[in-house]
């Protein structure tokens, strides 16, 4: 195992670009580095499972060959070297057919998540200039509703269909050469707090994903990967398709749903040893320690987690109860992964900590004047544009951003650097709560609140006071049985009082089904708060 201070102060971008890349960065090809340059033999790219169960292995040449077609095939329909091209597909391989063809043509891929309703597919689709949408026909009716939607073509459709079409076409197409600042992926932000902005990843991230991939995930070839995010989202595009392909690694996309009994079972068919994913699916696991322990119990060697702050209880539970280690990992759209505690780099790890700066990033924190903070006082998260070799974010498309301030790209999350170096994070900006004078992390009690055996999911935000200025308040998920009354609510304010301050603990505790989250995962506190703002008025339904 590397030493992550040698790696870090010795990173050479030059040789890694040499090391990762096939050719360099001013003639490359996202499908040549991802498949080309790996499918002389029969090394499988994609392990496929569908709903129904059915299975296919797709090697390398295999995809070569069908990108080529669909590349062929895009060209026939007028579709140029720059033009965007989404896809609105399930984790089928279809779905990898058709963002390997685009890449191949030289054209930016565009991932649209099949939970997204006509409205959002809409705003995407005309924000990006999408000159084509790849779908299937349970999603391809959200199009109907769209003014001039871009041509379709339909998975699954009679005459017309996908393969059809495509198996009509040459396999001979020359992948269009590019310069590594020309884009490959438009992706868009969650739009939390607004309107989802669009984004061009360039070639050149290639080198960076890959890199996360290495040092951060510790993805070796005789792993059995499986990152369970989707492709319609960064995590899985950048880290499920692109890293891994470009390793020469195979990838697993399993087209049903997420549930326990489903997730247990697909490890252990696929004997899976390296695992990617978010919080909220790792905290499902928790929750049926029992009967996921009893299946799949050290099988795994290395877990990833991003998209949330991992709680304690995870970590240990990963670490006692299953017998492997899970790290977090931090990192945005605009970004990639850019902070972690690194599987195959050698550091101090410390529970509650987001890691230290990937190498070839120089992270930062930054007071309300962006100036370096000393460690120990927190503050805004934010890049040294000027020292991060890595770092490929230019800015929204069409949209000039404030996120850049001199030579630092602001991230607007609130963390607290360690004595170490590590970070540790605290929360959005938006969600550090202001409550008598102090600031509560919302993370800190939720980690807490979840420690207690009752507990699935908390969602804590700040609730206007006039006398406190904010006060926190607590949304709580509880295992089945669990009677969420006054009494385990009292239970559960000292048990956050013992374990976190007085002044941290929440005043007001809501018992609730589920949370609102984005379909990638991430706890939108933002609506809570909206929420609360809106029956400010109103008699309060919760229990102090």
């Amino acid at each position: 195992m590397r030493d992550y201070a040698t790696a870090a102060s010795e990173f050479d971008y030059d040789q890694t670009v040499a090391e990762i890349l096939s050719g360099n960065l001013s003639a490359m090809n996202a499908c040549v580095e991802c498949c080309d340059r790996h499918a002389d033999s029969d090394k499988v790219a994609l392990h496929w499972e569908g709903r129904d169960g059915q299975r296919a292995d797709w090697t390398f040449a295999q995809l070569k060959d069908a990108a080529a077609r669909f590349a062929n095939l895009l060209t026939s329909y007028g579709i140029q070297p720059g033009d965007t091209v989404a896809g609105l597909l399930p984790r089928t391989p279809e779905l990898l057919v058709t963002i390997l063809g685009a890449w191949r043509l030289g054209a930016i891929y565009q991932p649209l998540f099949t939970a997204f309703g006509p409205k959002a597919v809409e705003h995407r689709i005309k924000e990006s200039g999408a000159k084509m949408v790849v779908t299937d026909a349970a999603d391809s009716e959200k199009l109907d509703a769209i003014e001039a939607a871009p041509r379709r073509l339909v998975v699954g459709d009679g005459a017309e269909d996908f393969w059809t079409q495509v198996n009509r076409q040459s396999a001979e197409f020359e992948p269009v050469l590019l310069n590594g600042e020309a884009p490959f992926l438009a992706m868009f932000t969650s739009g939390t707090t607004g309107p989802a902005k669009q984004l061009h990843v360039p070639l050149k991230a290639i080198v960076a994903f890959v890199t996360y991939m290495r040092d951060a995930v510790d993805l070796r070839p005789e792993d059995n990967f499986w990152n369970i995010a989707d492709p319609g989202w960064a995590y899985g595009l950048y880290y499920a398709v692109t890293g891994p392909l470009a390793m020469g690694h195979s990838t697993l996309f399993y087209e049903g749903g997420f549930t326990v009994e489903s997730t247990c079972r697909v490890m252990r068919d696929h004997a899976i040893t390296n695992m990617a994913g978010s919080p909220t699916a790792f905290r499902l696991l928790l929750a049926a320690r029992s009967e996921v322990e009893g299946q799949i119990k050290g099988c795994l060697r290395a877990v990833s987690s991003a998209g949330e702050p991992l709680t304690p209880e995870v970590i240990r539970w990963f670490r006692d109860g299953l017998g492997c280690t899970i790290h977090d990992h931090y990192g945005q759209t605009e970004l990639g992964m850019v902070l972690c505690n690194h599987h195959a780099l050698s550091h101090a790890v410390s529970i509650g900590t987001a890691g230290y700066a990937m190498p070839g990033h120089r992270v930062v924190v930054l007071d309300d004047q962006q100036r370096e903070l000393e460690p120990g006082k927190p503050g805004m998260l934010a890049l040294d544009r000027s020292r991060s070799p890595l770092l490929w974010f230019s800015g929204y498309v069409g949209i000039k951003t404030k996120a850049f301030v001199g030579n630092y790209y602001l991230s607007g999350d609130t963390v607290e650097m360690n004595d170490d170096g590590s970070i540790s994070f605290v929360g959005r900006a938006d969600d550090v709560i202001t409550t008598s004078g102090y600031r509560v992390g919302p993370f800190d009690v939720e980690s807490a609140l979840v420690e207690h055996p009752a507990v699935i999911e908390a969602a804590v935000i700040g609730k206007p006071d006039p006398e406190r200025t904010e006060l926190v308040k607590t949304f709580v998920v509880l295992h089945a049985g669990q009677n969420g009354g006054t009494v385990l609510a009292e239970q559960l304010q000292q048990h956050v009082r013992k374990r976190l301050s007085a002044h941290a603990y929440p005043r007001e505790i809501e018992f609730v089904d589920e949370l609102p989250k984005t379909p990638s995962g991430k706890i939108q506190r933002f609506l809570l708060r909206d929420r609360e703002k809106t029956a400010l008025q109103q008699p309060a339904a919760a229990v102090s």
